[in-house]
């Protein structure tokens, strides 16, 4: 997994930085221990994170991890809380790439990143082992690149990717 995300660092067409901005998204537990360990494929990028989950200590760099609200398909106000607080933060940011490994909060930012002409990479847990979550269906017309743990997956679906697995 780790030479899928170099090989999409090393093709992303993004304006000169002397290193790439990274805005790295993930729900708690099991979405935030897979991007966590995703860390080595960004230690040569300035990588901000962002998690629903508060106090937790980045996998790279110094930056505190951001905390925004948790937000599900069953909780539409905290969707557009959710969705107005990661717009803040890639506004701030201005990240060359975004990637998430997961869930609503996730898919929130790649949608709003490709919006702003952001490149993308899509995750999706390992917890998926039979079909695509739902997340990840739904980020299809906004990422870039969509990455599933399970080569079956791939070799289902159109447009997913398989590179191996993170955990």
């Amino acid at each position: 997994m780790k030479q899928a995300i170099e090989l999409a660092l090393d093709n992303t067409v993004i304006p000169f930085r002397a290193r790439r901005r990274v805005l790295l998204v993930a729900s708690g537990g099991g979405h935030w221990i897979e991007l966590t360990r995703l860390g080595p494929a960004f230690e040569n990028c300035d990588c901000d994170f962002v998690s629903t989950v508060p106090n937790l200590a980045p996998p790279v760099g110094e930056r505190p991890v951001r905390t925004i609200t948790d937000s599900s398909r069953d909780s539409r106000l905290n969707v557009l809380h959710s969705f107005s607080q990661l717009w803040r933060i890639i506004r701030d940011i201005r990240p060359d790439l975004v990637v998430s490994t997961g869930a609503a909060p996730g898919a929130l930012a790649i949608a709003i990143a490709r919006l702003r002409g952001i490149q993308t990479i899509w995750i999706d847990s390992i917890a998926n082992s039979e079909e695509l979550s739902l997340s990840c269906k739904a980020v299809r017309p906004f990422a870039h690149l969509r990455l599933t743990q399970w080569p079956h997956l791939a070799q289902t679906h159109s447009g997913i990717h398989y590179f191996g697995r993170i955990l």
